[in-house]
């Protein structure tokens, strides 16, 4: 069961338009926002943060995403963003973030200008994110880690910044309705927690 969230197409942003996007005061709930959920009093919880990637390139700014191996304990074969848990040494979640994706995909620290967080996200699992934005010019190098990562790619930021390319669904999970979002793009399936980040990013970065 799905539906399709109706507004008008977002225009290429620049960087100092992301910067001031992300200064907003993160926008209320929808009415039909029930993919978002706030974890239970007593749940487990694992800290976590991820870096949303956005590419400088001259066709236009791009987002860059990972597709997980098919093997691993957690979120297996699901496209996503370079992150992992919270460890005792990491003095915030920046530097989450930023070590996270240095391991997973190689891209060095040095090469990311943070921009600023968006709200964070919560899943049934037990997993609290933080998303960090960052900016990255090229060029730069990428050597992912062949046991958590199958591929990484570019999509352009427009397509996500679009409110009329998420799909709202629900399924049937152990006795009760799960509510999720999706936003496909180009035979690729993104849904879940990424596309609940990435529906925040376009909301603060559009104002709606």
């Amino acid at each position: 069961m799905s539906t399709v969230v109706q507004r008008p197409a977002a225009l290429p942003l620049t960087l100092e338009d992301i910067r001031q996007g992300l200064l907003r005061p993160a926008p209320p709930h929808e009415e039909n926002d029930l993919h978002v959920i706030s974890l239970k009093e007593g749940t487990k919880v694992t800290e976590a943060a991820v870096l949303v990637p956005l590419v400088n390139r001259p066709q236009g700014v791009q987002l860059l995403l990972t597709q997980r191996t098919a093997h691993l304990r957690d979120h297996a074969g699901q496209i996503s963003f370079p992150g992992g848990r919270v460890e005792p040494d990491d003095p915030d979640r920046e530097a989450t973030a930023l070590r996270e994706t240095e391991e997973e995909i190689g891209l060095a620290r040095e090469r990311i200008a943070l921009l600023g967080r968006l709200p964070g996200y919560e899943i049934p699992s037990g997993f609290r994110i933080m998303p960090v934005v960052g900016w990255v010019d090229p060029p730069f190098k990428l050597r992912p880690d062949a046991f958590e990562v199958a591929d990484i790619f570019e999509a352009p930021l427009t397509h996500f910044l679009d409110p009329a390319n998420y799909q709202r669904r629900e399924y049937r999970f152990r006795g009760r309705h799960r509510h999720y979002l999706a936003i496909p793009y180009e035979g690729r399936y993104i849904w879940g927690a990424t596309a609940g980040m990435l529906y925040s990013l376009c909301r603060l970065l559009t104002g709606k």
